[in-house]
């Protein structure tokens, strides 16, 4: 069968073309009414106080703060919670550096001598490592790059960590560097095509290198045993815990490691686990480098357990009830303390063996950061730090749940308290249902902005998702896509049903996945909503697999090479069912050039196939960020830009106007 591709050059050649439809869709878009409200909100919330979660590490207490006139978060450290709360000492500002850089992460080694620190270049996901004394901020002449994924892992020794280098596959190799050497003497410990994540116990005897294919749920786990003598570490040769990847299964900690237990390295120590082996909601087993077979912690129960972190002598765990998330503290003498945190999302939780005190981050879809703290002896939860935005304040707002008659798919309705009900409003949908990630009442820069305009958001929980278990993200992935696509046609059409909106005043909106999912909704049911924001969208079905990181999705989606997997990702790929003559709703496609996760040929060929298929009056834009890549590093002036030109194009295409309220 021959499929027609009259783009495929943009995939090559597309620099005058995007720059024609870029210039063409800010012209557009600064000229709504809509746009100037929507500017000066998005840079008022921008340009508030912000705070992230703060992190114990080897003496210091650290977080990513910044003050709202920064465009990028600056690092700051302190010796006790207290001092950072009331403001630190600056470790790494990446706005002094040359504009391009943002920060990605960072890592101290065990002493609390050194910190490494991460950085990104124009959105590039690749890393590089800079290493400073902590207590005076003293740079080393010492980098690495080329680095992967994450922060370094610190060895014993306080003179060495690993890191994983890129080698343009999905995994890399992963290095040993020792400080002062040359990158290019690093000896290479692993290499391998497999996603690699570290863990090194907290005694630092026994390295937990967890493997998993591409985006597969389901992970391999081996274990290094660390060596440590005259000043230097080293890796002795891994015991394969689990090398077939049959379930998710994650390292939590090693029992008694951190409280006085046994925690000493050897085949004897029980390895605490959280798995979904047997248990699609997730369970928490104990099991020896000696003997492999999972006993169980604390078993499966009614509702998904999505995190589990070690803390004092025990674990913290995360579930989600009706998608909200409820901690509960276990510790080793059996007892059980629950703490409700209702109508939040937890955005971080940092904890480890031994510490009594746990810092839980927590957002609403109005508030970026909210700090708890958590005495894990006693179960006590005190609010350090509750925020708003400064000037500017958004109103209260009602978290509603709903479900459709047959399928019940829940989503959350959100909208200002003051808002009454008695007619539809204009609305934003906003889903994702992909990769076992869950979508919860949290925080984005454009939903306050969007409430206080007096419109109502909607966020769906679509099969595909993990808000309910691997058995909902299994329902949703592979062949079994289609249905995260019915689900959300199943939530448009109740929120038409139930009186919530029309089709002429819902817009709908996704991210990555959720912009692939928004293609499908143009496709598939045009007719449900006036306005469609696709946002850095997986849109050519046949080809994803054949650009950077792409082939990593082949697990979640299937792949273009297999005749039948072929078959149903042909079926609702986005690029290949736009069909000449439909009238499509007003639709704003957003992208950036450096996006090396879903490269933006795949918004470019959609805007050109849609915009010479579509029927209606109807605009078909393409809008085209700089120098950005997929998510992470942007600077806040992007940010507000991004927001700003999205919600002024649904506001305009669904009858809400900002200044009425």
């Amino acid at each position: 069968m021959t499929i027609a591709d009259p783009y495929r050059w943009l995939e090559t050649d597309a620099a005058d073309w995007v720059r024609d439809q870029d210039d063409r869709s800010s012209k557009y878009l600064t000229a709504l009414p809509e746009h100037a409200w929507f500017t000066e909100t998005l840079q008022a919330i921008l340009a508030s106080p912000r705070t992230g979660v703060p992190q114990y590490r080897a003496g210091w207490y650290l977080v990513l703060r910044n003050d709202g006139s920064q465009q990028h978060e600056v690092l700051h450290a302190s010796r006790s919670l207290r001092e950072l709360l009331d403001g630190g000492r600056v470790v790494v500002d990446p706005n002094t550096m040359d504009g391009s850089q943002s920060l990605a992460n960072f890592s101290v080694s065990a002493d609390g001598r050194y910190l490494t620190y991460g950085t990104v270049t124009d959105g590039n996901p690749r890393l590089r490592y800079r290493t400073i004394e902590a207590s005076t901020g003293v740079e080393l002449d010492d980098v690495v790059a080329d680095g992967k994924y994450s922060a370094v892992t610190w060895l014993p020794d306080n003179t060495s960590y690993l890191y994983l280098h890129d080698t343009d596959t999905i995994g890399g190799q992963l290095r040993l560097h020792r400080l002062g050497a040359a990158q290019s003497a690093d000896p290479v410990v692993l290499e391998t095509t497999s996603v690699v994540e570290l863990k090194l116990s907290h005694d630092g005897e026994q390295l937990i290198v967890q493997l998993n294919e591409s985006t597969d749920q389901r992970k391999r786990l081996w274990v290094y045993p660390v060596h440590t003598a005259n000043g230097t570490s080293t890796l002795g040769d891994p015991v394969r815990l689990i090398d077939e990847a049959v379930a998710n299964t994650r390292f939590v900690r090693i029992s008694g490691d951190g409280d006085g237990g046994r925690g000493r390295g050897g085949g004897g120590d029980r390895l605490v686990l959280w798995t979904d082996l047997d248990a699609p909601r997730g369970r928490i087993v104990t099991c020896t480098l000696d003997d492999p077979a999972f006993t169980d912690l604390v078993p499966q129960g009614p509702h998904p357990l999505t995190a589990v972190h070690a803390a004092g002598d025990g674990v913290l765990t995360v579930a989600l009830v009706d998608v909200q998330p409820p901690l509960e503290l276990h510790r080793a003498d059996g007892t059980r303390a629950t703490l409700q945190l209702t109508g939040s999302a937890i955005t971080a939780i940092d904890s480890a063996p031994g510490r009594d005190d746990i810092i839980v981050g927590l957002a609403s879809t109005t508030t970026p950061t909210e700090l708890a703290l958590v005495e894990y002896s006693s179960g006590e939860l005190t609010r350090i730090i509750g925020e708003d935005h400064g000037g500017f304040v958004p109103p209260a707002i009602t978290v509603l749940r709903r479900k459709t008659a047959d399928r019940e798919v829940p989503y959350f309705l959100i909208s200002r308290r003051d808002l009454d009900h008695d007619q539809p409003r204009p609305t934003l949908l906003f889903g994702y249902g992909g990769f076992n990630s869950s979508q919860l009442a949290d925080y984005r820069p454009g939903w306050p902005a969007w409430l206080a305009a007096g419109g109502v958001l909607v966020i769906a929980n679509l099969r595909g998702g993990g808000e309910f278990g691997a058995e909902w993200h299994d329902a949703g992935r592979l062949e079994r896509k289609q249905n995260t696509f019915d689900d959300c046609i199943a939530v448009a059409e109740h929120l038409h049903l139930t009186g919530v909106t029309t089709p002429a005043q819902l817009a709908i909106h996704g991210h990555s996945g959720g912009g692939l999912l928004v293609g499908a909704m143009l496709t598939q049911r045009p007719d449900l909503f006036a306005a469609a924001l696709p946002s850095a969208g997986v849109m050519d079905m046949l080809r994803f697999h054949l650009f950077t990181i792409g082939r990593a999705w082949i697990p979640e989606i299937g792949s273009p090479d297999d005749p039948e997997q072929a078959r149903y990702l042909l079926a609702y790929s986005p690029l290949h069912n736009l069909r000449d003559g439909t009238a499509y709703p007003a639709t704003l496609v957003q992208t950036s050039d450096h996006d090396e996760i879903v490269v933006p040929l795949h918004s470019y060929k959609f805007t050109a196939t849609m915009q010479q298929a579509q029927a209606a009056d109807e605009p078909v834009l393409l809008r085209v960020q700089r120098r950005i890549g997929h998510g992470p590093g942007r600077a806040a002036a992007a940010i507000a830009t991004e927001w700003a030109d999205r919600l002024a194009f649904a506001a305009h295409h669904t009858g809400l106007d900002p200044r009425q309220g």
